[in-house]
């Protein structure tokens, strides 16, 4: 699943528990008639993507949508929702500016069939044999 739109805030990497669990967040404005603000987190080796990111930028991002299951202490069940980010592309100069035809392919330099050349009425016999 991707996300496109431009980036609002950008986190420190930050640390959990005594393994050095690491997690960035970055937070992503979409930009539709009722832009949405998505919180999405980049978490161990994807932390360093963001790096070359500031806020401001038009960005595509990969993102898994991961949902889990919390059971608090009184046993009611609550469900909590996720995007983890896994590829940042910046769409700054992505888009062609000046709209330029692309170049001719090989089937260009032909001319086209008029009507005339299909015209029953040429004096040229057909040798063909069906």
């Amino acid at each position: 699943m991707e996300v496109t739109g431009k980036i609002k805030v950008i986190g420190e990497t930050k640390e959990y528990g005594n393994n050095g669990f690491q997690k960035r967040q970055l937070v992503l404005t979409t930009e539709e008639q009722y832009p949405q603000h998505l919180l999405i987190d980049f978490v161990q080796d994807k932390t360093g993507l963001l790096d070359k990111y500031s806020v401001g930028q038009p960005v595509k991002i990969g993102v898994n949508l991961q949902g889990r299951e919390w059971i608090a202490p009184d046993g009611e069940a609550k469900y909590f929702n996720s995007l983890n980010g896994w590829r940042i592309e910046n769409l700054e100069g992505s888009k062609d500016k000046g709209q330029t035809s692309p170049p001719p392919g090989p089937g260009d330099n032909f001319e086209p069939v008029s009507d005339s050349d299909f015209s029953e009425d040429k004096d040229e016999e057909d040798d063909l044999p069906f």
